[in-house]
């Protein structure tokens, strides 16, 4: 089916062709529509064109209006004050553009880019052998968000897990492990708290090693230096960490109801052998030069102390390579293999400065260019209630399992407090639980915007009230719920009809699906399709408490007011799927 033009879209387009009569030598007539609470849009770029041609703006809007024609799409248009736009809609428009959006399935008349590009999404990126802590939670949220928004507007996404599975931690780890050759032998195929318990035990008996005996630490070293050259004993050992690592991964990622790809777990040891190259490269280039034995590239505009460069290592003076080789690695082989036009990476915003000078240097380089652009989703902090960083009573760093665990079983409280009301039988109350629990973590995150702190607090969280997870997932299936008791009545769209106010509102609102997506998209900003949800479930509740559905006066606005909650209740599932939360039929 044809993608559905928005109303707000239509007008627009019926405005630009009025201005540009009125102003014929014009060629920029933006008209600014936007949403207004005095009527449905106010048009508010009449003022900048009658400044910009020397004309009164309340005469020009008042031309505009002349060559504007009213009746199918838009039924009023008022000028106001110094020379706005107040314009109404038809009530007809706004139902026949629902209407062909309900008739399209689950892309509800959104359209696809015309020139999709493909964008690699470096998102979720835990340690190989260590557990993952409160601070892997939103790079793995807000990136599974991005990548669903990206998808849907016909994107092609390309998943990297950039986990750390090299370094001299590896050293340790193996000569340990060849020491102590049964202290990794339990069974792990599908345990993820089995492989970290092994992990976890490996990982400080081998640094209390490590700290304590001198030998033992030169024998790590070398082992590092055995396993960069490829020896086969030592890479067969580092598999069997990764490995182990990954059946933990896996295990707290499906908590999260995240979807993990074995072949997009790449890690810092997939560019190992590259890095010689990428510094060849940089240095015959030009783009960085030797100091003190070193390769770097230096900036004019970030220094340090003493107003002194701070250069970007690429290769250390002892021959050895650190992250800014690996990432510069990675962009030429998302470039040049993948052939990636934009690059997006999820990472703390304390690693900013650190992306700033590699995406420079790959721009000099030539590997980044304006048809492949690279953007650093830098988010914010996790805190406590009390406004600090997220951490246990014991001042260490949250599990993320446990936070998890927490919150699900906060949530399967709530679910059972109404699980009587509703019929649920025990396995619904625990699945449900489970999907508003998780769903109410990631919208915390998400209705937040990224590269802001946020407070952790599943109270607030878990709550039925307020702009949480947990009021939009009850207002599906509030929506649900009265479909069950339609009795026979189906959704079905009334043209004819006039609507109330509360309708129109609801109406305009889930017409508008489609340009928040591509906006939230574009922007990387997936808070702005959390507030357009919580919009929604809000325009719903107003709606409902204002228009009998069931109990409508007529049998055709019954089926008129059913088919505004069935668009409603797709709208919603759609809007939160793409964020990665679920939708319970029943709560």
């Amino acid at each position: 089916m044809a993608p559905v033009t928005p109303l707000s879209a239509s007008v627009e387009q019926q405005l630009t062709s009025a201005i540009s009569a009125a102003l014929p030598e014009t060629t920029d007539v933006d008209p600014l529509l936007r949403r207004s609470d005095r009527a449905d849009y106010q048009a508010n770029g009449i003022l900048a064109l009658a400044k910009k041609n020397k004309a009164n703006p309340r005469d020009l809007a008042t031309d505009v209006v002349a060559h504007l024609t009213t009746g199918e799409v838009i039924k009023d248009v008022e000028v106001s004050g110094p020379g706005f736009l107040n314009i109404t809609v038809s009530d007809k428009a706004i139902t026949e553009t629902l209407a062909a959006r309900a008739a399209d399935g689950d892309r509800l008349g959104v359209p696809l880019k015309d020139e999709p590009g493909i964008t690699i999404i470096d998102y979720a990126q835990p340690n190989v052998a260590k557990e993952m802590h409160v601070g892997h939670l939103r790079s793995a949220v807000i990136g599974d968000a991005l990548r669903g928004m990206l998808d849907f507007t016909g994107e092609r996404t390309i998943g990297r897990h950039h986990i750390g599975d090299w370094g001299t931690q590896f050293g340790m780890l193996i000569q340990y492990l060849i020491e102590n050759p049964d202290e990794l032998s339990a069974e792990t195929d599908t345990d993820g708290e089995q492989a970290m318990s092994n992990l976890n035990r490996v990982y400080k008996a081998s640094r209390a090693v490590f700290d304590a005996d001198e030998d033992f630490k030169e024998r790590a070293r070398k082992r590092v230096v055995a396993l960069q050259s490829g020896d086969k004993e030592t890479l067969d050992l580092w598999q069997r960490f990764v490995d182990e690592s990954k059946v933990y991964f896996y295990s707290v990622f499906e908590k999260l109801d995240m979807e993990i790809r074995d072949d997009e777990i790449v890690g810092e040891s997939a560019y190992n052998d590259g890095m010689p190259e990428t510094a060849r490269l940089l240095e015959e280039m030009g783009v960085a030069v030797r100091s003190e034995g070193a390769l770097v590239v230096f900036f004019d505009d970030i220094r340090g102390k003493d107003d002194q460069p701070v250069p970007l290592i690429v290769q250390k003076a002892d021959g050895g390579f650190g992250y800014a080789a690996s990432d510069l690695t990675a962009i030429r082989n998302r470039v040049v293999d993948l052939h990636a036009t934009s690059l997006l990476y999820v990472v703390d915003v304390r690693q900013s400065l650190h992306f700033k000078m590699v995406f420079e240097a790959a721009r000099r380089a030539g590997w980044l260019t304006d048809d492949v652009t690279a953007h650093n989703m830098a988010y914010g902090t996790v805190l406590g209630a009390d406004g600090k960083p997220f951490k246990t009573r014991a001042g260490e760093t949250v599990r993320l399992e446990d936070l998890l665990d927490e919150a699900v079983e906060r949530a399967t409280a709530v679910v059972r407090e109404k699980a009587e009301k509703v019929g649920l039988t025990e396995d619904e109350i625990v699945e449900n639980g489970r999907y508003v629990g998780i769903g109410a973590v990631k919208y915390a995150d998400l209705s937040t915007s990224a590269n802001r702190d946020y407070k952790f607090d599943l109270d607030q969280m878990v709550s039925l009230n307020g702009d949480t997870s947990v009021y939009l997932q009850y207002a599906y299936a509030r929506i649900k719920s009265i479909l069950r008791r339609a009795e026979g009545a189906a959704p079905a769209a009334h043209p004819e009809l006039e609507l109330a106010p509360a309708e129109r509102a609801l109406g305009l609102h889930v017409d508008a699906f489609g340009a928040t997506v591509f906006e939230a998209a574009t922007e990387y900003a997936p808070h702005k399709l959390a507030a357009y949800l919580y919009q929604l479930a809000s325009l719903f509740t107003t709606f409902y408490d204002q228009c009998p559905v069931l109990k409508a006066d007529t049998e055709e606005q019954k089926e008129n007011r059913l088919f505004l909650c069935d668009l409603t209740a797709r709208t919603l599932h759609q809007g939160m799927a793409l964020l990665g939360i679920r939708t319970p039929e029943r709560l």
